[in-house]
């Protein structure tokens, strides 16, 4: 989400991919400690360096990739880990990871200022991962488009509704983290074995002019009309925090864009100490940084969402313009696991 990228460069995955297979046991040389994450991945600098000044031990930021390239690459060399710790592998993915026993079990210090819910308690019950954010996809609309005569939609079930015809688009769950998301949003809604499964509503969905496109880059700034895009599409699958981000970066009094906040997926991401690296215990120190105020009060207006620490205090910009909703949509990571590929695969069918 470019909302959300304001990156840490490092070289080409596939030339890190290929250094894995002459790498030692030990993800970093002396000295420091490798986070291997998405590239969506943004911190501040000065942050970054409070952990050197702590530690004496420099962060090398590692990004490879999207969320599912990441995973593959740590599924890949987890015999020979590129990194230390790593961070970004979400709900929709975590049942993957802990099946492939990436992690090793850590509990912070802060573990009890951390929200109990975002905690998978059951699918990892030995503490393998801890959670640094949580943000949720929804259906964002633009305000200009809607009004007394059509007002904007309150739920996943009025866009199948002539009113709304042509309006929307979306991403694809194969290609794109909050397309997935939406598509989740939707399992969860209608379920396989309602009067109207998931299948139905997305057959509805394109019987009444939903748009797919690749990414959300495209979608946003592509296709919608409101806030920062440039398309005629009123309504995209986007973020809740996605107003707080036109109003922060455009320096606005008001926000462009609202969200439909019935039908939100909830997105969790983790962190985790990686099997294999020799440098447990400066790992477990970049864990509790991780989870700390100090990194986790800088998470929103660098990643636009929001931090796992219940301590960490919100920039006013999210306390006035943030809208999280009452009742987002999640499904256990392990039924995730099981059923995504099978699921994109139904959902390539209809949509295609």
């Amino acid at each position: 989400m470019k909302l959300r990228t304001l990156l840490v460069a490092v070289g080409a995955a596939i030339a890190v991919g290929a250094a894995a297979c002459t790498a030692g046991p030990s993800a970093a040389p002396p000295g420091e400690v490798v986070l291997m994450t998405h590239d969506s991945f943004a911190i501040s600098d000065d942050v970054l360096a409070a952990f050197e000044a702590e530690t004496g031990v420099p962060i090398t930021v590692l990004e490879a990739g999207d969320a599912g390239s990441m995973l593959n690459q740590a599924i890949l060399t987890k015999d020979a880990p590129l990194a230390d710790v790593l961070y970004g592998v979400d709900n929709t993915f975590l049942g993957r990871a802990l099946s492939e026993e990436l992690f090793i079990p850590y509990a912070p210090a802060a573990l009890g200022d951390l929200d109990p819910d975002l905690i998978p308690t059951d699918l990892d019950p030995q503490g393998h991962v801890v959670p640094i954010d949580y943000g949720d996809v929804c259906v964002n609309y633009d305000k200009s488009a809607f009004g007394e005569d059509l007002p904007p939609p309150t739920g996943l079930a009025d866009l199948i509704e002539p009113a709304y015809r042509d309006m929307l688009v979306v991403e694809d769950p194969a290609t794109s983290s909050p397309g997935l998301a939406f598509l989740l949003a939707t399992v969860a809604a209608f379920g396989e074995d309602s009067a109207m499964p998931w299948t139905d509503y997305w057959q509805a969905l394109v019987d009444n002019g939903v748009e797919v496109v690749p990414g959300w880059e495209q979608a946003y700034y592509g296709r919608f009309s409101g806030g920062s895009g440039e398309g005629d599409r009123p309504l995209v699958v986007s973020y809740a925090s996605s107003p707080v981000a036109e109003v922060y970066f455009s320096e606005l009094d008001e926000a462009p864009t609202g969200v439909v906040t019935d039908g939100c997926f909830r997105q969790i991401e983790y962190a985790g100490i990686l099997a294999g690296t020799d440098n447990v215990e400066i790992a477990r120190k970049l864990i509790d940084f991780m989870v700390s105020p100090r990194f986790q009060e800088d998470i929103p207006l660098n990643m636009f969402v929001y931090p796992a620490n219940t301590q960490a205090r919100l920039p006013d910009v999210f306390v006035e313009f943030s809208q999280i909703p009452d009742r987002p949509s999640t499904l256990d990571p392990d039924v995730i696991d099981a059923n995504r590929e099978r699921w994109i695969e139904t959902w390539t069918r209809i949509v295609r």
